[in-house]
């Protein structure tokens, strides 16, 4: 099955939370799976949230892009906020410090079978089998 959906959304968290709400259920329909949708649930909650506080500080005219892809069994989630991004690597957090950042990054590379991040947009791609 091939499917494609992009969306934006104002870094408000209500609205995010609605946001994601509705595309979890659009993704219910094609996706029979609740571990998966369930994953996938957690995996956007993390990257919008991300690029809406630390990427446009809850800066409400700033906006966090979504496009999400299913082309075939691959799931492959974008999401892209309007800051000035990152340079991340996942070996560099360390639980234990019990830092307040990093740790949805790493949760979210766990959860997906490729993780990319380039400066201000985050790449998950999850295989749907």
């Amino acid at each position: 099955m091939n499917y494609i959906y992009k969306g934006t959304v104002c870094s408000d968290l209500e609205t995010i939370r609605s946001f994601i709400d509705k595309t979890i259920k659009t993704l219910g329909e094609i996706i029979n799976n609740g571990d998966i949708i369930f994953d996938i649930r957690v995996i956007l909650n993390e990257l919008i949230v991300n690029g809406a506080l630390h990427g446009n500080e809850c800066m409400v005219t700033k906006c966090v892009s979504l496009t999400v892809k299913m082309n075939d069994n691959k799931l492959t989630i974008e999401v892209e906020d309007e800051g000035t991004g990152i340079n991340y690597n996942p070996t560099e957090y360390n639980p234990s410090d019990l830092k307040s950042w990093g740790r949805g990054l790493v949760l979210v590379n766990g959860l997906s079978d490729e993780f990319y991040v380039e400066r201000n947009r985050v790449v998950s791609v999850k295989n749907i089998c």
